[in-house]
């Protein structure tokens, strides 16, 4: 009898397949428009997000199992290719395995037909192959190997883009200082080693904190703008506030989320190899899922504006083609560019 699979094994097999239907076949619609200062604004994908965010929700798990956190990683790696970064220069990757070097992926489409099909087969069953393929990635910082969690890097540039996430649905006033605090540390590692990347810390909030811990909200969103205005900390710095029904909450949400911690240098152990394998759910069943998801929504109205997806997303994506030259990244540009010739 086969082995019930893991939650976050359930939770990919779903979020592939809305990621999936949000972009056919991996076209994504452009997700740039004209802002009202006559510059392309990056315009984010609520609907998209509001159906991953009820994956965790589903599924009711908890913080600790990661996957609560991870459908904001999916959902920032779905937007970076709808802006038209490539499907293997943005981690997670849309299909198994997660993290892929480009130069490898390059070398396997490179292969002869004949042997093509046998290296991408044992590409995409194996999530973890060391010093080849992962489910997670981690970067050296100054002093210490960071996981990061939605990244864009290739051989040639190194990293470019780095994004950490965080999620709280409940304990706020227990659980925020350690997320400042942590994210703060996190920034200073990471930037002093990479500078020229775009470096961002998005927060996923659920939206109850502005009624039970009003003052709490408050302070946390303070410290969210000041960590995207420091010199040495995040470029940019963003807030989801999601709203659901109080009987949906994440089980076990009142416990704090262990933190990954500082790495120990040279290959991590596989502790996760089977996570990430496809369910090879039906179809039909994952569709009947994906329209019967608990329903979340995206207080868009209720978020700073320096704190705004939008913001967000246009500011570090503007970093990373202003840090490349032209002929780098040239779909991207182009997506961008659209808005001002169509005007």
């Amino acid at each position: 009898m086969a082995a019930k699979p893991s939650s976050k094994t359930e939770a990919w097999e779903i979020f592939d397949h809305i990621v999936e239907a949000a972009a056919p076949g991996g076209e994504h619609t452009n997700p740039w428009v004209l802002g009202s200062d006559g510059q392309p604004q990056f315009r984010p994908d609520y609907e998209t997000l509001a159906l991953l965010l009820g994956v965790p929700l589903h599924l009711k798990v908890g913080t600790q199992t990661g996957v609560p956190a991870l459908a904001l990683d999916v959902w920032l790696s779905y937007e970076l290719r709808r802006a038209g970064f490539g499907t293997d220069q943005v981690w997670p990757r849309p299909s198994n395995p997660r993290v892929l070097p480009a130069p490898v992926a390059a070398f396997v489409k490179s292969l002869p037909s004949s042997i093509r099909a046998k290296a991408q087969s044992h590409l995409t069953s194996n999530t973890s192959i060391p010093s080849v393929t992962s489910s997670s990635a981690s970067i050296l910082g100054k002093n210490y190997l960071k996981q990061v969690d939605v990244i864009i890097t290739d051989w040639v540039t190194g990293p470019e883009l780095l994004i950490s996430t965080k999620r709280m649905d409940s304990s706020y006033g227990k659980n925020a200082p350690n997320r400042i605090e942590e994210s703060y540390g996190d920034a200073k590692n990471l930037r002093l080693r990479h500078p020229l990347a775009a470096l961002g810390f998005l927060f996923g909030l659920r939206s109850d904190i502005l009624e039970k811990e009003p003052k709490t909200a408050e302070w946390l969103f303070d410290l969210l703008s000041k960590l995207g205005r420091e010199d040495d900390a995040y470029h940019a710095t963003c807030l989801v506030l999601m709203d659901y029904s109080s009987d949906q909450a994440p089980v076990e949400a009142d416990k704090e989320e262990p933190s990954p911690g500082i790495l120990e240098p040279g290959p991590q152990p596989i502790s996760d190899a089977t996570e990430d394998e496809a369910v090879e759910l039906p179809e039909s069943t994952i569709e009947s899922i994906v329209k019967a998801l608990p329903k979340v929504s995206i207080l868009e109205e209720r978020t700073p504006d320096d704190l705004s997806p939008a913001r967000f997303l246009t500011s570090l994506i503007n970093r990373v083609l202003a840090a490349t030259p032209v002929n780098m990244h040239e779909e991207a540009r182009k997506r961008r560019a659209s808005v001002r010739l169509t005007k």
